[in-house]
C-alpha cells in the first residue's frame, strides 16, 4: 500500500505542485478560519482576552432576547426580496431591448456594465448619498422641474432601504450582459415560426424566450441572491455605519460588523455568521429544489 501512494505521488508529482497553492488557499484561509469561527460562536469572546466557552448562549440571545437582531434580519430580508426581482427585471428588459440588433452595441454593453464595475465602491456610495440628500440632485430636479419639495430619501426611515434598493438596481450590468449572451442563443427562427403563427410579443416571451433562457436566469437568480444577502458598503456608507435612521438599514452583515468589530462580541458575531450561512443555504436549496419546475434546457428535458 505504501508503495502504491509513493508511486502514485511521483506520477502526480507535477499537477498537485501547481494545486498547492489552491489548496494552502483553501485550508489556510477558509477552511481554517471557518472552523475557528464555528467554535468561537459557542464561546463569549472580545478579541482582548481568552475565549470563555459559553454553549448555545450567542444562539439564544440572537433569537430570543435581541431585538436589533431580528431587525436586522427584517431588513435584509425585505432587501432581498424587492431588490433581487427588480434587479433582474431590469436586465433583462435592457438585455432585450439590446438584442434589438442596435448600431454601436458594444458602446452601449460598456456604459450600461459601466455602473456594475463602480457600484461596490465607496466612492459610488458617498454619491449616492448626495444624490438622494434633502439639498441633493433627485431632489433638486423634482424642486426645478415639478416644484415638489421632496423628503431626505437617506435620513427618512420610510425611504431610506428603498435609497439603497435604487442603487442595487441601477448596478444591473453584469446580469445584463448574462443575459444578453442567453438571448443571442436563441434561434430567431422560433420567433419567425411564432409570429407566422400570430403570437403576440407576451406569448413569445412566455413560449419562447422565458423557457429558453430560464438556464440564464437561473443561474442569475442564485448568484444575485447570494449577493444580497451579503450586502455591506452601500448601508455602511449611506448610513455612516450605523444602519439608521432608526435602524431602518441595518442590514444584517452591517449589524455583524457592528458586534464584532465596534462593540467587540466576537463571539456573537461568529454565531451570526454561521446563521446567515444556514439562511443563504435554505434559500438557495429552495432556488435548487423549485428550478425543476420551471427551469428548462435545450434538449427539451428540464432540470
Amino acid at each position: 500500500m505504501r508503495n502504491y501512494f509513493i508511486g502514485l505521488w511521483k506520477k502526480n508529482a507535477v499537477p498537485y505542485l501547481f494545486l498547492l497553492p489552491w489548496f494552502l488557499g483553501l485550508f489556510v484561509l477558509t477552511l481554517g478560519p471557518m472552523i475557528s469561527s464555528l467554535y468561537l460562536s459557542f464561546t463569549d469572546y472580545d478579541l482582548l482576552s481568552p475565549a470563555r466557552w459559553a454553549g448555545t448562549a450567542n444562539y439564544e440571545k440572537m433569537l430570543n432576547e435581541d431585538a436589533r437582531y431580528a431587525q436586522s434580519l427584517k431588513v435584509t430580508l425585505t432587501y432581498v426580496f424587492v431588490s433581487v426581482p427588480l434587479k433582474l427585471a431590469f436586465a433583462l428588459a435592457v438585455a432585450m431591448l439590446l438584442n434589438k440588433g442596435l448600431r454601436a452595441l458594444h458602446i452601449y454593453r460598456t456604459l450600461y456594465y459601466i455602473p456594475t464595475l463602480l457600484g461596490g465602491s465607496v466612492a459610488i456610495a458617498v454619491m449616492w448619498r448626495q444624490m438622494f440628500g434633502a439639498d441633493g440632485l433627485l431632489n433638486g430636479f423634482l424642486y426645478s422641474a415639478f416644484g415638489i419639495e421632496a423628503p431626505d430619501w437617506v435620513s427618512n426611515p420610510k425611504y431610506a432601504l428603498y435609497s439603497i434598493i435604487a442603487l442595487t438596481v441601477w448596478q444591473f450590468g453584469s446580469s445584463m450582459i448574462i443575459f444578453l449572451a442567453g438571448l443571442k442563443q436563441i434561434p430567431p427562427e422560433l420567433y419567425e415560426a411564432a409570429e407566422v403563427d400570430g403570437a403576440g410579443k407576451a406569448r413569445r416571451f412566455l413560449s419562447i424566450t422565458f423557457p429558453m433562457l430560464s438556464p440564464v436566469m437561473f443561474f442569475n437568480l442564485v448568484i444575485q441572491l447570494i449577493g444580497s444577502f451579503q450586502a455591506f458598503t452601500q448601508a455602511f456608507i449611506i448610513s455612516r455605519g450605523t444602519g439608521g435612521p432608526i435602524d431602518s438599514t441595518l442590514f444584517y452583515t452591517l449589524y455583524l460588523y457592528q458586534k464584532g468589530f465596534s462593540q467587540f462580541e466576537m463571539g456573537y458575531a461568529s454565531a451570526m455568521a454561521w446563521v446567515l450561512l444556514i439562511i443563504i443555504g435554505f434559500f438557495t436549496a429552495i432556488v435548487f429544489g423549485t428550478s425543476r419546475y420551471w427551469v428548462h434546457y435545450g434538449d427539451g428535458g428540464r432540470s
